[in-house]
C-alpha cells in the first residue's frame, strides 16, 4: 500500500514537472518557471482540496442516505457500536439508504468523522452475522483510513484528464489560426498525449490501491469478527445471489462489491457452468464452485480485466479468505499477520 501511494505521488511529480516545462517552452522565455511552477502546482493543490471538502458533501447528495439519530435502529447499531469497539476505531455515524440491492459503504474526511451508510437490501439479504462481517470489512475501511487517501488519490487522474482535454481542444482550436502559431499548437498536442498518457498511469496506480484496500479490509473483517466465512457468505450472496442495480456505477470504489463487475463475473461462470459442473447435475456444488474460482482467477483476461477494477474479482476474495479460514483453524490468527497472505 505505501509502494502504492509513493508511486502515486512520483507520478504527480513527473506531471507537475512535464506539464511546466511545456508550457514554459509554449509561453516562451518570457516566462518564468517558478510561475509556471506555482500554477501548476496551485491547480493539483486546489483539486485536491476540494476533493477532501466537497467529496463527502456530494456522495451523501448523491445517494439520498438518511442518518439514523440513537435508538432509530437498535439491531444494527449494536452491531456498529460492538465492533467498533473491537476495532478500536471511532463509530461512525450511522446512515441508511433506501436501495434493494445489498450493498455498504464508508466516507467521511477523518476517522472521527466518518458515515457508515448501509443499504436496505443488506440487511434484508443476509444474516446478522454476515452483516457483522460487513460492518466488520467497512471499519476496516475507518481503521485504515483508506477513504481518506483514495479521495485525495483519485484527484490526480481527474486532472491530467482535464489538461489533456483542454490542451488538444486548443490544439484543434490552433490548427484554424495562421501558419506562425503552429509551434504552439504542436506544444499543445504534446501536452495533451502527456496528460492522457499520465491519466492512464494515474488511474491504472490509484485502482491497484482501491484494489489492495478491499483485501485489506476483507483481512481485517477476519480478524476483527473471527468469522471469515461469515464474510464469504456475504460475499457469495451479494455476488452469485442476490439480483444487482447496475446503476450507481459513480459509486463503484466505495461499495463492499463493485455492481457491474459483480454482475460480469457471475455472467462469465456461468457462461462455463458445463466445464465446472464435474459431476454434471446441472448445479455447481461449494467445491465446483471453488474450483471454478480458482480457474477465474487464474485465467489472463481476467487479470488484464481486472487493471482498471476497484475491486478484486469475488472470487480473489473468497480464496483469501479461505485460506485465512485454515490458518484460524491451525494456528490461529493474531493481529500481528492480518495482512501476511495479501
Amino acid at each position: 500500500m505505501t509502494t502504492t501511494i509513493m508511486v502515486s505521488i512520483v507520478v504527480s511529480v513527473l506531471f507537475v514537472a512535464g506539464i511546466s516545462l511545456l508550457s514554459l517552452y509554449l509561453l516562451g522565455s518570457g516566462a518564468r518557471i517558478s510561475e509556471v511552477l506555482f500554477i501548476t502546482a496551485s491547480l493539483v493543490v486546489l483539486a485536491v482540496a476540494a476533493q477532501y471538502y466537497l467529496g463527502p458533501i456530494i456522495l451523501a447528495s448523491s445517494t439520498s442516505l438518511k442518518y439514523l439519530g440513537p435508538g432509530a435502529n437498535r439491531f444494527l447499531e449494536k452491531i456498529v457500536t460492538d465492533v467498533s469497539t473491537r476495532a478500536q476505531v471511532p463509530q461512525p455515524k450511522i446512515a441508511l439508504v433506501e436501495d434493494p440491492a445489498p450493498n455498504a459503504f464508508v466516507f467521511g474526511r477523518t476517522q472521527g468523522s466518518a458515515t457508515l451508510a448501509v443499504h436496505t437490501g443488506l440487511l434484508e439479504a443476509l444474516r446478522e452475522d454476515e452483516i457483522r462481517a460487513v460492518i466488520g470489512h467497512e471499519l476496516g475501511h475507518v481503521k485504515h483510513k483508506d477513504f481518506i487517501v483514495l479521495t485525495m488519490l483519485s484527484t490526480i487522474p481527474l486532472i491530467a484528464f482535464i489538461i489533456g482535454r483542454v490542451a488538444l481542444e486548443g490544439t484543434r482550436i490552433k490548427a484554424r489560426r495562421q501558419r506562425k502559431e503552429e509551434d504552439a499548437g504542436l506544444v499543445l498536442l504534446a501536452i495533451g498525449l502527456f496528460s492522457y498518457a499520465i491519466y492512464m498511469l494515474s488511474l491504472m496506480v490509484v485502482r491497484r490501491l482501491s484494489r489492495l484496500r478491499e483485501s485489506y479490509a476483507d483481512a481485517y473483517s477476519a480478524y476483527v469478527t473471527g468469522s471469515p466465512s461469515s464474510l464469504i457468505g456475504a460475499l457469495v450472496k451479494i455476488t452469485y445471489g442476490a439480483t444487482l442495480d447496475t446503476g450507481s456505477r459513480g459509486l463503484r470504489a466505495f461499495y463492499l462489491v463493485d455492481p457491474p463487475m459483480a454482475a460480469e463475473e457471475m455472467k462469465e461462470i456461468m457462461e462455463r457452468k458445463d466445464t465446472y459442473d464435474l459431476n454434471r447435475d446441472g448445479v455447481l456444488s461449494e467445491a465446483e464452485l471453488e474450483r471454478a474460482m480458482e480457474k477465474e482467477a487464474e485465467s489472463w483476461s481476467n487479470k488484464i480485466a481486472t487493471l482498471f477494477s476497484t475491486h478484486p474479482p469475488t472470487y480473489k476474495r473468497i480464496l483469501l479468505l479461505k485460506t485465512i479460514e485454515d490458518e484460524m483453524r491451525v494456528s490461529g490468527f493474531s493481529e500481528g499477520n492480518i495482512y501476511r497472505h495479501i
